[in-house]
């Protein structure tokens, strides 16, 4: 088992297998679909919840939990330009253009569901 585990809402399972393995080069754990599904990358286990999923179900007060947000997994890259290039031309969507600060460049990816994937590529040291 990894030693980080994120949870994802997802709308459709197996659109959300298809991206992380297909796209990001997951490894698929575990295939329960429609209800849930976890992949794996570099330490990092990523558990994708389904509506009929435990994970899914509603809080006590009715509040149901629900995919996007700005929280996000964190997917370093060597070539940043390079790899945007690739998922857009696959049709991927992103939220945003590639930003560059101080500690390096990013862009924002949504998944199938609309959760964000932050690919980052790290400033060259001076």
């Amino acid at each position: 088992m990894s030693t980080v585990s994120i949870r994802y809402m997802i709308n459709d399972v197996p659109a959300a297998i298809e991206f992380y393995t297909r796209h990001l080069k997951f490894i698929l754990e575990q295939d329960a679909s429609p209800a849930f599904a976890s992949v794996s990358r570099d330490g990092v286990r990523l558990l994708l919840s389904g509506k009929a999923s435990s994970g899914r179900r509603a809080m006590p007060d009715g509040r149901e939990p629900v995919p996007g947000g700005w929280n996000r997994i964190h997917i370093q890259v060597e070539d940043l330009a390079a790899e945007v290039a690739r998922l857009r031309a696959a049709g991927l969507n992103f939220r945003n253009e590639i930003i560059t600060g101080p500690g390096g460049s990013q862009i924002l990816l949504d998944d199938p569901s609309g959760n964000p994937v932050e690919l980052f590529q790290p400033a060259k040291p001076k």
